[in-house]
């Protein structure tokens, strides 16, 4: 089946803007459909227990005390400290048991024969599912003890501190604020146990599950979790078969004249783009030994191999995990991004033989201007979680606590303008092929799929700290996913296209149409998908069928990327000995694989709707994450470092051998923390949540199982591979840095062994 390319970038257009027409509708109803914050929460003598101001004051806590990355709320973000919503909503249900069983047994809850036992939990139930009609919130007498009790166990832990849980002292400053951020705590417990007006579960879907409360999975969950695996057996077959039936030539290196790194010059941009290198090096150096600490955070709460008996610090007070997981989070990104864009900016020479007069000026200014942002948004981080920033600098400048836009505002600018910055100067590279070819041809696909995660990012300004976390939740998961599903795989499959051209292993013409139709796939399904996120924040029902279908067919994307994995694993085979490009191969091809097994296998089981409700932020998420983050995204970017060195190094000196190293000890470690620690332990997690409450499998009880703990002690191997990979990875940038090639002083396309060809290719 012949498709134009043309035809493609058509339906391609109209997509996008379908996504972004039903995403705006989205929009529009999470501000109506938001759960509501009252003016105040009463008792049954009509006292004020707490008013709405104390809500949106508690939420600013939380956001600028970086609680965010040290426990979750709604189950989203991190896992080491308890889920605030489900932790007060067990708490809630336990006070409120004695209370009522002191008042009607005159002893504690524990001391009850069963039947009492059982009729005290069916009056607390009764208590819990009240509904709400507007106005202020009525408690019942037992309500408001079990809020006062959560309350003073929160200043205790959270102000006061609490090694046990890993908490340090003073992590809420003023004790004010921590009560405030309790009953903001509180008022999520709230709404996810309060039924919506006129409907049968409450605003979270009944998530989290504590059957002591009413909460159980819904019909709607179970339902459409079945549809999703029917829609996944059809979608794989179907995108096998699109696969199969759409021409689209696999890379091939037989018969093919693939340019030698030795037969191109190297230009004063590409120098200057390869400084980016090895300050992303920097950055992932850094990432990955934050990385080991979080994880031995989960051994050790208040500890890190007794340094703090030896030396007298206390790591936890030093270095606290939500700061440690804040920058780990955070370096990540940039370390991802700062390659991405070294490498849009090292290629158009490669495609053009064109250098714009100062580029590498240029370039140099915006890597300048990135490290600029990079200190002073992880400083920032670090001054506003410590309170050195007043009134709303702590979100301006600070730390605006909301994770993957935990920045303050004005580096997230920075960012955006970096990002157009890039660009900008993506346009002056690659002119002469912008002016050849058409609106969807190659070049212009890389600078869509820049322009989409600058587009995307933009979700980011829609909230303040004073905005209902539901609906922050909703503009932030805009930002997080879209861009994972989204705009970052267009940009894989983009790169990935633009770099086989320049190896002369795709025609121009070939590349546009694979990478249009699988950029079509990616937006059909991944902008949509999002919706997966918006089922247990206090968004409308109708997001469960909708977000069960797209995350379902999200697969189909990924099953094309897998395919041209295994077809560029052909091309580097067949390249023979002579082949120069075999060691970026392996990367690019190890992206695709890890971006399988990591968004496609992991992701697709994750976001079923009855396994997320009892999985929704464990272990399981962490595995997920990590293989389609690093493994996806990670190995794109050392596959392009991988492809830059090789041109920029003089081919006599060129020696792959660290690097290879490298390659397998990130890929062995990955594999090993992943599947040896992490997900077992996520398994263990949704089997205490089935069991038991949400609660039960995000306690410190669970996490001090020692089987528990033997497993978190059999991540270290892993981790220890990949601190090592990245390690070498970086010594040999040092060693590389001293054999790279001399620039060309006037660059011409003459200079350029496949510029000519990708200039007529029309």
């Amino acid at each position: 089946m012949e498709v134009k390319r043309s035809t493609i970038a058509k339906i391609l257009a109209a997509v996008f803007v379908f996504n972004l027409v039903v995403m705006a509708g989205g929009a529009w109803l999470a501000y109506q459909e938001a759960p509501p914050i009252p003016e105040e929460v009463v008792g049954p003598d009509g006292e004020t227990v707490m008013t709405g101001t104390d809500i949106r004051e508690g939420k600013k806590a939380f956001q600028r005390d970086g609680l965010m990355n040290h426990g979750s709320i709604l189950g989203n973000v991190a896992y080491y400290g308890a889920d605030y919503t489900a932790d007060t909503l067990d708490l809630k249900v336990e006070h409120m048991r004695e209370f009522y069983a002191r008042e009607r047994y005159g002893s504690g809850y524990g001391d009850l024969d069963s039947a009492e036992q059982a009729a005290v939990g069916d009056v607390v139930q009764s208590d819990l599912d009240e509904g709400y009609e507007g106005g202020a919130i009525q408690y019942s007498a037992a309500e408001v003890y079990a809020h006062e009790q959560i309350r003073a166990a929160y200043v205790g832990r959270y102000h006061e501190g609490d090694h046990a849980h890993g908490v340090p002292a003073n992590m809420i400053d003023d004790e004010t604020e921590a009560r405030q951020f309790a009953d903001f705590a509180l008022w999520t417990a709230w709404f996810s146990h309060t039924d919506r007006p006129a409907g049968d579960h409450s605003y979270t879907n009944d998530w989290p599950y504590q059957p002591a409360a009413g909460n159980d999975a819904t019909a709607a969950a179970m339902t459409w979790s079945v549809v999703a695996m029917v829609l996944l057996v059809g979608g794989a077959g179907a995108g096998i078969w699109l696969y199969k039936s759409v021409e689209l030539p696999e890379p091939s290196a037989e018969g093919i004249s693939v340019p030698q790194p030795g037969d191109v010059s190297v230009f004063p941009s590409q120098r200057a783009a390869l400084r980016f290198v090895p300050v992303a090096a920097g950055l992932f150096l850094a990432q990955v030994l934050l990385g080991g600490l979080l994880a031995h955070f989960y051994i050790e709460r208040a500890g890190f191999f007794g340094i703090e008996e030896l030396f007298g610090v206390h790591i936890l007070q030093a270095l606290p995990f939500a700061l440690a997981k804040t920058w780990h989070i955070d370096l990540g990104i940039l370390w991802i991004a700062a390659t991405w864009l070294g490498a849009g900016l090292f290629l158009p020479p490669l495609l053009t033989g064109h250098e714009p007069k100062r580029q590498s000026t240029f370039v140099n200014g915006l890597l300048g201007a990135i490290v600029v942002v990079t200190v002073g948004g992880l400083a920032g981080i670090w001054l506003g979680a410590q309170g050195y920033l007043d009134g709303a600098l702590w979100w301006l400048v600070g730390n605006e606590g909301l994770e993957y836009l935990e920045v303050g505002k004005v580096w997230q600018v920075g960012l955006l303008v970096g990002f157009l910055a890039w660009a900008a100067l993506s346009i002056r590279g690659l002119k002469p092929m912008l002016d050849r070819e058409p609106v969807y041809g190659l070049g212009h696909m890389i600078l869509y799929a820049g322009g989409s995660i600058a587009l995307l990012f933009t979700a980011g300004f829609l909230f303040t700290p004073e905005t209902n976390i539901a609906v922050t939740e909703f503009w932030r998961w805009w930002v997080v996913h879209m861009w994972v599903e989204g705009a970052f795989e267009f940009f894989i499959v983009a790169i990935v296209g633009l770099t086989l051209v320049s190896m002369n292993l795709l025609t121009r013409r070939s590349a546009e149409k694979a990478v249009m139709l699988q950029a079509l796939l990616v937006m059909s399904t991944g902008v949509i998908g999002v919706s997966h996120h918006y089922w247990w924040i206090g968004m409308p029902d109708l997001w469960v069928p909708i977000g069960s279908v797209f995350s379902t067919l999200e697969l189909i994307p990924l099953v094309f990327i897998l395919y041209e994995a295994i077809g560029q694993y052909r091309a580097m085979a067949g390249g023979g000995e002579t082949f120069p490009y075999t060691l970026p191969f392996m990367f690019i091809v190890a992206s695709g694989v890890w971006n399988f097994v990591g968004a496609g296998v992991l992701g697709f089981f994750i976001n079923l709707p009855l396994i997320n409700y009892y999985e929704h932020g464990t272990y399981l998420t962490v595995g997920h994450a990590h293989a389609a983050m690093f493994g996806a995204f990670g190995f794109l970017a050392l596959g392009m470092v991988t492809y830059m060195l090789r041109i920029a190094i003089r081919p006599d000196r060129w020696d792959g051998s660290w690097l290879r190293g490298a390659f397998w000890l990130w890929n062995v470690g990955l594999a090993l923390m992943v599947f040896v620690s992490v997900l077992p332990v996520g398994f263990l997690q949704l089997e205490a949540i089935f069991t038991g409450s949400y609660d039960a499998g995000r306690s410190l009880a669970f996490y001090n199982r020692s089987l528990v703990q033997n497993l978190f002690w059999a991540r270290l191997p892993g981790d220890t591979m990949i601190i090592a990979g990245t390690a070498l990875y970086a010594a040999d940038l040092v060693r590389k840095r001293f054999v790279l090639r001399s620039t060309a002083d006037d660059p011409d396309v003459d200079d350029m062994a496949v510029a000519e060809g990708v200039l007529g290719d029309d």
